[in-house]
């Protein structure tokens, strides 16, 4: 099977990563991508406790939480096309999602100080629950399953763009706020989320021990992906249930 045929609902999961011809006698690992992946975590850790220690005591967050989603945003871009420099653009990626997470929860750390653990929690449990599910096969990864997670995926992409691009012309739409709706969608983007796991889990049983080792890096990046967009969702409505309850 080649190993560009196969898709994921997770944009940094894609095919051509693994187009070259594999020449390393070291290949991707599971072991490998969890220690990175707890690495990674721990450096998340320590800068988000940083900022919300700097938040409290009066330093503003915006220019932090905006730059690290920026800052991500490029050096996503840049694996993209120079995915050979993954062993030290996913470490920067890192430290950007951490700046980015430490002052986007700074705000729920400051008025609900346990939502974020709590939030932490939920997506960690989450995590375990569907990879017990995936490796029982209590949930098999069909293809009409990957096509409808990867089409509800780029569907909630399409409405995240188009919303900020009108938020930016001060036009607000109904996603945001405390509204049943945005509720709603907030449960089914968390679920979205929670699926595209799934997908992620298949996708390294398939190529461990095939992959080249440098490319744990991508299969960290698209893990860390996914486990931070459903933090932010699982924060995201929290948020809204504590602020209208």
């Amino acid at each position: 099977m080649n190993l560009r045929n196969f898709k994921t609902s997770n944009p940094v999961f894609n095919g051509y990563f693994w187009k070259e011809d594999i020449s390393s006698s070291k290949t991707m690992s599971v072991a490998g991508i969890f220690i990175k992946s707890m690495i990674g975590i721990i450096i998340i850790a320590t800068i988000t406790a940083y900022l919300w220690k700097l938040s409290e005591e009066g330093m503003r967050m915006r220019w932090f939480t905006l730059g690290g989603m920026l800052g991500s945003v490029v050096i996503c871009i840049v694996i993209s096309v120079r995915k050979h420099w993954a062993h030290f653009l996913v470490p920067l990626y890192v430290v950007a999602k951490g700046f980015f997470l430490g002052g986007f929860s700074s705000y729920a750390h400051k008025n609900f100080p346990e939502l974020p653990y709590q939030a932490i929690g939920v997506t960690i449990v989450t995590f375990f629950v569907m990879l017990i599910l995936y490796q029982l096969q209590i949930i098999v990864v069909s293809k009409k399953l990957r096509s409808v997670i990867i089409a509800a995926t780029i569907s909630i992409m399409v409405v995240y763009l188009v919303s900020f691009i009108l938020n930016y012309f001060g036009i607000k739409t109904y996603i945001w706020g405390t509204s049943w709706f945005a509720i709603a969608f907030n449960v089914v983007t968390a679920i979205v989320a929670t699926f595209a796991l799934l997908l992620d889990f298949d996708y390294i049983e398939r190529y461990k021990g095939r992959a080249p080792k440098y490319k744990e890096w991508l299969a960290t990046w698209g893990l860390f992906a996914t486990l931070i967009w459903l933090y932010i969702e699982v924060l995201r409505l929290m948020q809204k249930l504590a602020i209208r309850f």
